[in-house]
């Protein structure tokens, strides 16, 4: 698709942001799915050849967790698929993109508030295989800020292509963020309302729900089209129960204050690392092998889900 600068740009807002909505859906379900293929072979070639382990996968993806059964293989090959991955993924990021460390959405955040939603384009393919690599090899790590710093640094690129203005390539940015993460959880319109919120801490980005909402839906289609739209953790079947409300707001506040215990922990063992005074390129895999040594001897070696957070 391609639009005159000058023609988009004079558009009414709506019109504007659908056409631009339209863009980082196709942008986020197409990134979405190139990053799920990848990892789903470097899975296949850690965990399922090297290790010779499986996990169950959650329903949406074609598993049956309730009926897996876990037979423990080479388990103790563990330690080396996570040294490799370690090792790779951090001669990759340190060689190429260093900004492409940790886990995305930090980066994503940053960049639409102190650059102006600018994103290299190398740092979309550094993070694309380096995260694979890190994941598929066993390591601790989830596929939202990888997605979402995907989709968010594609749609940086295509605001430049486009030459918009930095406040539409912010926009762009937020709308990725939100679309990437909708599209890889299959949620589409938490996707949308994350677009907005994500980005400050006691406030929110009205803009950019009304692009968020169509970039996700877009995203979630493609992605969905490929790899099937049953929710991830499946439907529920069970009678709705109003008596379960309140016992949700509990879950709610109990998970809001480990949520915070969680950011500071993550937070205050990425400072630690940061102070270390070795070669960035072993970091990774420093950090990688000790939390699975931990996990390892605190589940005796039989917790299937060690390394998939």
């Amino acid at each position: 698709m391609k639009v005159k600068n000058s023609t988009l740009t004079s558009l009414p807002y709506f019109e504007k942001w659908l056409i631009l909505g339209v863009i980082m859906g196709v942008i986020s379900g197409l990134a979405a799915t190139v990053f799920y293929l990848l990892l789903l072979l470097f899975e296949d070639l850690f965990l399922f050849h090297l290790i010779g382990i499986l996990y169950p996968r959650p329903i949406g993806e074609g598993g049956n967790p309730i009926t897996f059964t876990f037979y423990p293989s080479n388990y103790y090959l563990i330690p080396v698929s996570i040294v490799i991955g370690g090792l790779v993924s951090g001669l990759i990021v340190y060689t190429f993109a260093p900004e492409a460390e940790g886990h995305g959405t930090d980066a994503a955040i940053k960049a639409y508030h102190y650059y102006q939603g600018k994103i290299r384009w190398v740092v979309v393919q550094v993070k694309i295989i380096a995260s694979a690599i890190t994941i598929g090899s066993g390591g601790s790590a989830g596929r939202e800020g990888p997605t979402a710093q995907l989709s968010a640094g594609v749609g940086s690129v295509f605001a430049d292509l486009l030459k918009l203005t930095s406040e539409d390539r912010r926009r762009m940015v937020a709308v990725g963020i939100g679309a990437g993460i909708g599209t890889i959880f299959k949620s589409p319109i938490g996707g949308a309302l994350l677009a907005s919120e994500i980005l400050y801490r006691r406030d929110l980005e009205p803009e950019v729900i009304y692009p968020g909402l169509v970039a996700s839906a877009i995203g979630y289609t493609i992605f969905g089209s490929i790899f099937g739209f049953t929710p991830i953790f499946g439907y529920y079947t069970g009678p709705f129960n109003p008596l379960r409300l309140p016992m949700y707001a509990v879950l709610g506040v109990v998970a809001g204050l480990l949520a915070i215990v969680y950011v500071k922990v993550f937070y205050g063992v990425h400072g630690f690392f940061k102070k270390l005074k070795i070669n960035n390129y072993l970091k990774p895999m420093i950090g990688g092998i000790t939390c699975k040594y931990h996990s390892f001897n605190s589940s005796r070696g039989y917790g299937s889900r060690l390394w998939m957070d």
